[in-house]
């Protein structure tokens, strides 16, 4: 049985925390909000950088953690989130922050900023083998990573703290599951083409993405036990006909849905590939309007 005490077990030991210590390095004017570029520590001895966006509105606003994809594209992560590179359909932190989001959009470790390694991507499979070697998880630090993220945006004045959503595609989408069940700030989550479970990701055309590499978590339970310990906040799992990182979004919200409040667990399956439509967006942005605005 998969609970929050097992779950944490097989995560293990986080990382120390430190004050975050933060700092504005730029501000830049841009259409219905200002983006910044801020900084902050999340464990002693190591900063990081995020663009924080700050909607042009009266009063404290919601926020939304806007996590970046994979796509082994190690040298962006939150560029492309604000739309500065990379695919423009992956730009909803720009896009949530025009509707009037505050959003927080960090580099995970191993992408653009935190990318240290040359060839590209070793940095992803240091981080995490270093990690094992020492009986911790590369899971237990990007879950940190994304509490610190969110006790940054929290400390703001800008932020309504008690109004919190997380969304995400692919690598996103993942996160998107994990880090509501782990972080009970977040109220709601968006996972967009990111919920395929450990089974379907023992085939080589999936696999095991390196972060969410936790020895012994298929003794115990699946991505679809993960889902269960968000009840009974909101999430929205999205995928498509066509995308193997995503084809068990039916089989998930079958087993999950009888502990959700009506209406708070909910699954959309588009036609298409690994992708983020407008479209799809559309309806992603609609779920976090109804429990955050």
């Amino acid at each position: 049985m998969l609970d929050r005490d097992r779950l944490a077990a097989l995560i293990g030991q986080l990382p120390e925390r430190a004050p975050l210590e933060a700092r504005t390095l730029e501000s830049v004017r841009c259409d219905g909000y200002t983006r910044e570029l801020v900084e902050y520590s999340v464990e002693p001895g190591e900063r990081i950088k995020a663009f924080f966006l700050v909607p042009d509105r009266d009063g404290p606003a919601p926020l939304v953690f806007a996590h970046h994809q994979h796509n082994a594209e190690f040298h962006i992560g939150k560029s492309e989130v604000v739309g500065l590179a990379g695919d423009p359909d992956q730009a909803y932190a720009a896009e949530l922050a025009q509707r009037g989001y505050a959003v927080i959009a960090p580099d995970a470790i191993a992408f653009e900023e935190r990318n240290w390694s040359t060839p590209t991507g070793y940095a992803e499979y240091f981080e995490l083998v270093a990690r094992l070697v020492q009986g911790k998880t590369l899971l237990a630090k990007v879950l940190s990573d994304v509490s610190r993220g969110i006790d940054f945006a929290v400390s703001r004045p800008e932020v309504d703290a008690a109004r919190i959503g997380f969304i995400g595609h692919s690598y996103g989408g993942r996160m998107a599951l994990w880090s509501p069940a782990w972080d009970h700030r977040i109220r709601v989550s968006v996972s967009n083409c990111g919920c395929v479970n450990y089974k379907n990701s023992l085939r080589h055309e999936s696999g095991v993405q390196a972060e969410f590499c936790v020895p012994d978590i298929m003794r115990h339970g699946d991505i679809e036990d993960v889902v269960r310990l968000i009840a009974p906040r909101a999430l929205l799992i999205q995928a498509t006909t066509e995308d193997v990182w995503s084809d068990n979004a039916q089989f998930i919200y079958d087993y999950a849905h009888d502990v959700f409040p009506q209406g708070e667990l909910a699954v959309r399956i588009w036609p298409g590939g690994h992708q983020f439509t407008p479209p799809m967006r559309s309806v992603a942005y609609a779920f976090l309007d109804q429990r955050l605005r």
